[in-house]
C-alpha cells in the first residue's frame, strides 16, 4: 500500500488510512481527536541535536538525509522503532500516512522516512 506524508495541521481524511505521527513532540494546539493518530512513533524522529543542526535549511537537506539515515541505522532505539514502522506499513491492507508537524513540506524528516519505506516495498 502507498505511503503518504501529511502535515499535522492539514485536515484528516478517510484516504489517509493508518495515521502515524513521526515527530518526537505532539503538534502544538492539536488534540488527540483532531489528529486521529493510530500510532505515535516518536522514536523514529531525528535526535534533538540533528534537528537543531538542520533547522529545516534546504541547503543542509542532503547532508541531513545522510545523517538521519545513519541515526536510524546505528541508534538501537531508532533502529528498533524503524523496524516496527516497516512492519506496520507492510502488514496494513490500507494506505499509511506519516504525519509530521514541520512547516516545510519539501525539507523534513518524513520525506526521508517515506523514501526508506517506499524503497523497502520495491
Amino acid at each position: 500500500m502507498p505511503v503518504e506524508i501529511k502535515r499535522a495541521y492539514e485536515e484528516k481524511s478517510d484516504q489517509d488510512g493508518v495515521r502515524i505521527l513521526v515527530d518526537r513532540l505532539w503538534p502544538r494546539g492539536k488534540s488527540k481527536g483532531e489528529l486521529g493518530i493510530d500510532h505515535w512513533m516518536k522514536q523514529v524522529a531525528p535526535s534533538p541535536d540533528l534537528r537543531k543542526w538542520f533547522d529545516h535549511d534546504p541547503d543542509k537537506f542532503s547532508e541531513f538525509k545522510e545523517k538521519y539515515k545513519d541515526e536510524l541505522r546505528h541508534d538501537e532505539e531508532k533502529a528498533e522503532a524503524m523496524e516496527e514502522l516497516k512492519k506496520i506499513v507492510k502488514n496494513h491492507s490500507k494506505d499509511v500516512s506519516l504525519i509530521y508537524g514541520a512547516k516545510d513540506s519539501t525539507c523534513n524528516h518524513a520525506i526521508v522516512l517515506k523514501e526508506i519505506l517506499d524503497h523497502q516495498r520495491v
